[in-house]
């Protein structure tokens, strides 16, 4: 299945505690089903401290369902997405603006 979602899309959160947050992906894991976005769904992790890093309690933004994001349309919106195609190349599209979302 093609990904609806992807590293560095814009999104906003539909659901759970930071709904209505917005945020860029930073990474995507197509297997879990799950995404995380900076600034969104923040956690506190104690680390040890070691060589290279100083320890102690440290923010860290942890994986939300790819089901509770919706990308951000040009009118920041969120929208479902859709495929077609446009020559020979199948592109991303904004359901409500029928924008393409990759360029």
């Amino acid at each position: 299945m093609a990904a609806k979602l992807r590293k560095g899309d814009k999104v906003i959160v539909l659901a759970g505690k930071d709904k209505g947050k917005t945020g860029n992906i930073t990474s995507v894991d197509p297997k879990s089903g799950k995404a995380i976005v900076d600034g969104v769904n923040i956690s506190i992790r104690a680390t040890r401290q070691s060589q290279t890093s100083q320890g102690g309690r440290l923010p860290k933004a942890m994986p939300l369902d790819l089901s509770n994001l919706a990308i951000v349309d040009k009118n920041g919106k969120a929208t479902r997405v859709g495929f077609r195609m446009e020559g020979d190349r199948k592109v991303r599209f904004a359901k409500t603006t029928g924008d393409v979302i990759d360029a």
